[in-house]
Order: structure tokens, then C-alpha cells, then sequence
């Protein structure tokens, strides 16, 4: 059975024009034509309702021309809706915002975050070409603001991010590729069946995200700390406090003198004599100099 393109984008619930726009991306085959009529068929059709399903999914128009084509299987289908949908322990998310709706919530102007998403610092999702923020895109943009008001420049502020980005862009791509390498690549190979690999590689990502997420949390405050310190000069917090017992030394007990009688100190070079604790002529600890009291003893 043939349909002319307007039969086919109507039963498959899309637009004649979108049927046009898959067949430029080769996501649609080409349609069989009898003179200057185009006829589809239920090939057609089927693909176009796979298409329309993936897309509800949340799949960009790369990965289901992977699916399409074969380069990714059953297996890699679960994973990748597991990424286009919500994150791990969040099943229910907030409903996405649009560009005006973000400026209501930040106080920022549209043009504001629409020059911000340009500069790739915000990374909306797209629907039907229009973008769609979400709650982590709202605390950021007002973490950013919070910065402002400390006095940072605005322009100061971009530059920054603009530089995190790419170093988190290239921190996350290696990311991908030791997963890609060392856990995807050997479940799909030891696994009986395609259902198994999914389950497995379901099971690992909903480990890895969080812990790869905490990680570089973690990682990133501490050496922000650290530079801190650093540019202040500020010592690194001690793991004792002075004057306080050490952790295997029962309270009270003594603690070990730094320096040994007669042993070299740890600045100086093996050999070299120990700076005395009085120089000649010093005050004596409670008592006169030493010179002072040979006068007086010779008198």
C-alpha cells in the first residue's frame, strides 16, 4: 500500500515538513516516484513511528540515527534513554522551564540567558527547536548572581566560566571514554543476551554518575580551598593543635623532642654543627651574661 506524503505524515502524528526534514538527515529513506508523485510505504511508516517514539523519549536525532543504523543495539537503546531522562533518584523532576519562566525565577533578562546558552554556559534542551531549562539551570544561574553582588565584574565572571566549561567539557569526555572502555564495552561482551547487558549497564550507571559527580565536587572544593590558603598565605589547617596530645600518646605523656641531644636538626646538613641555644655573651637563661660574671668572679 503507497501514501502520498501528506497521508503519511498524518498517520504517522507528524508534519509534512518534518517528514521532509528526517528524509534530509537520512533518517528516512527516500520515497519510490511515479513521475513527480512520491509514494511511501508502510516501511515508511514504520520508521517514522519509531522516530516519533524515540523522540518522546528524549533521544537527539544522533543517537536514533545510530539505533536506526545499527551501531547501537537493544542494550545501548535502555542506556541511552537512561541519560535523556531524569537523573538517578529523581523520577519525578519539575516540569522544564521555558526561556521567560527562567527569567521570572532569576531576575536575569531573556537576552541575558539567551546570550549565556550562545556562549555554551548554559546547555538547554531543545524541543521542537525551543529551549527548555530546568531547576539545576535556575540555582546556577542564582549562584552566579551571588558572585556578582560580592563584586566580582560581570565580564570576570564569564571569562571564568567560560574557562570551567572547558576544562570540565574535557574532564567528562575522558570520563565517557573510560566508561566506554572499561565497563560498557566488557558487559556487552561477557553478557548472555542483550537484556542482560542493559540490566548491567543500567545497574553501573546508576552507580557511576553520582559517585563520578561526587568526586569531582569533592575534588574541585578542595583545591579551591587549597589556592585559597595559598594566595593568603593562610597555613593549612593542622591536624593537631598545638599544645594538644598526639593521637597514640596516651594524655599527658610527653612528647618526643624534635631534635635529639647531639643530633643534627632536620635544616641542616649532616655534619654541620647544631646552632648552640646561647651565643657567647647572650643572657643565660635567669642570670647575667656570661662575661659579666667572670668579672666579677676575678674582682
Amino acid at each position: 500500500m503507497g501514501f502520498r506524503v501528506d497521508e503519511l505524515a498524518g498517520r504517522a502524528g507528524v508534519s509534512v515538513d518534518t517528514v521532509r526534514f528526517y528524509q534530509s538527515k537520512g533518517l528516512l529513506a527516500q520515497p519510490a516516484r511515479e513521475g513527480r508523485i512520491a509514494w511511501y510505504s508502510d516501511v515508511h511508516l514504520e520508521r517514522l513511528e519509531r522516530i516519533r517514539d524515540l523522540k518522546a523519549k528524549g533521544f537527539t536525532l544522533a543517537s536514533i540515527g545510530r539505533l536506526l543504523e545499527g551501531d547501537l543495539d537493544a542494550a545501548d537503546e535502555v542506556l541511552v534513554e537512561a541519560l535523556a531522562g531524569p537523573e538517578p533518584g529523581r523520577e519525578d523532576p519539575p516540569a522544564p522551564l521555558s526561556r521567560t519562566e527562567l527569567a521570572a525565577r532569576t531576575g536575569l533578562a531573556p537576552e541575558l540567558i539567551a546570550a549565556l546558552g550562545g556562549q555554551g554556559l548554559l546547555t538547554p534542551e531543545l524541543s521542537n527547536g525551543r529551549p527548555l531549562y530546568s531547576e539545576g539551570d535556575v540555582a546556577a544561574l542564582k549562584a552566579g548572581l551571588t558572585l556578582l553582588e560580592t563584586g566580582v565584574p560581570l565580564e570576570e565572571l564569564l571569562a571564568l566560566a567560560r574557562q570551567h566549561d572547558r576544562a570540565m567539557k574535557q574532564t567528562a569526555e575522558r570520563t565517557v571514554e573510560l566508561f566506554d572502555e572499561f565497563v560498557r564495552s566488557p558487559i556487552k561482551a561477557k553478557s548472555a543476551s542483550e537484556v542482560e547487558a542493559a540490566d548491567r549497564l543500567m545497574d553501573a550507571f546508576h552507580k557511576m554518575l553520582p559517585a563520578a559527580s561526587a568526586l569531582v565536587t569533592q575534588h574541585f572544593r578542595a583545591v579551591l580551598l587549597a589556592a585559597a590558603r595559598e594566595r593568603l598565605g593562610a597555613p593549612a589547617e593542622p591536624t593537631e593543635r598545638p599544645g594538644a596530645p598526639g593521637q597514640n600518646e596516651p594524655l599527658g605523656a610527653p612528647t618526643e623532642p624534635t631534635e635529639r641531644l647531639g643530633a643534627p636538626g632536620q635544616n641542616e646538613r649532616l655534619g654541620a654543627p647544631a646552632e648552640p641555644t646561647e651565643r657567647l655573651g647572650a643572657p643565660a637563661a635567669g642570670g647575667a651574661p656570661l662575661v659579666e660574671a667572670s668579672e666579677r668572679a676575678q674582682r
